[in-house]
């Protein structure tokens, strides 16, 4: 994943990491958390009525120059440039979301990065019970503990991963996917559907999902979900509330999604 304005020292900065950043699991591990924490998964371009660009350079500019966040592939396809500039090998992965009443396309993207000599499950645009961290495809059938979340992966007869959380009091299916090899550009027919499809929630609704040391603030339509350890907190805001909480909760401008971007998303390369 390349982009002719990517620069590693920027994106460094524009996630606030200070530390070391090698081709090993510490630094994997570090830029995800790091990224998690100050870049919204967010669909204002959505909601605005654009088709979300999948321009390498339109992303970059999107949440490193201007501060933004983005959705599936716009924040995953941000870690892959920063793998690629560290030497951290990589393949995208279709997933298929699996807590909807009816079976769905695959259409939401993660990553699995190679490094130290494994394979490590990777995602930052999943929302609500997104990986906090990234997950081992060997340590299967096992609770894994991420902060106050609770994960499990296990593999089915046929090859596919399944990804589950603890929701509820009970495991919940979050994704299944496989490693068959997928380009950048295959991408581009989901990214249509997810913004333009009257069915997709993103076109319905306004997501945001921020994670934090404590936990997540995510803001569907106009309501706020606060989520901790030790508690869950929702509130029904007014749009006005909901604009203040879009600058002061998730560090975004409301009016940040009438931009157009330089390219039309659907010539995504």
């Amino acid at each position: 994943m390349h982009a002719e304005n990517f620069s590693l020292s920027r994106y460094l900065e524009r996630i606030g990491h200070a530390g070391a950043a090698r081709a090993d699991h510490a630094t994997l591990a570090a830029l995800m958390r790091r990224q998690l924490f100050t870049v919204p998964f967010e669909n204002l371009d959505v909601q605005a009525g654009q088709v979300v660009s999948l321009v390498p350079e339109d992303i970059v500019d999107k949440i490193v120059a201007r501060g933004r966040g983005g959705y599936c592939y716009e924040v995953n396809g941000l870690f892959a440039m920063a793998l690629q500039a560290l030497g951290i090998g990589y393949r995208f992965v279709a997933a298929r979301p699996m807590f909807y009443p009816v079976r769905r396309p695959r259409t939401h993207m993660a990553l699995v990065a190679r490094v130290d000599g494994a394979d490590w499950l990777c995602d930052l645009g999943f929302g609500s019970y997104g990986l906090r961290a990234p997950l081992d495809l060997a340590d299967l059938d096992r609770e894994v503990r991420q902060d106050m979340d609770r994960f499990r992966l296990s593999r089915a007869d046929t090859g596919e991963y399944l990804l589950q959380a603890w929701a509820g009091g009970q495991w919940q299916n979050q994704y299944g996917f496989d490693l068959s090899p997928q380009e950048w550009i295959d991408f581009t027919p989901a990214n249509y559907l997810n913004s333009t499809h009257p069915d997709a929630i993103f076109v319905q609704k306004r997501v945001v999902v921020l994670h934090g040391e404590s936990g997540r603030s995510i803001l569907v339509g106009n309501t706020l979900k606060v989520v901790a350890a030790d508690a869950v907190t929702e509130t029904t805001l007014d749009e006005a509330e909901a604009v203040a909480a879009l600058r002061e909760r998730f560090g975004l401008d409301p009016r940040a999604g009438m931009r157009r971007p330089r390219h039309d998303g659907a010539d995504a390369a």
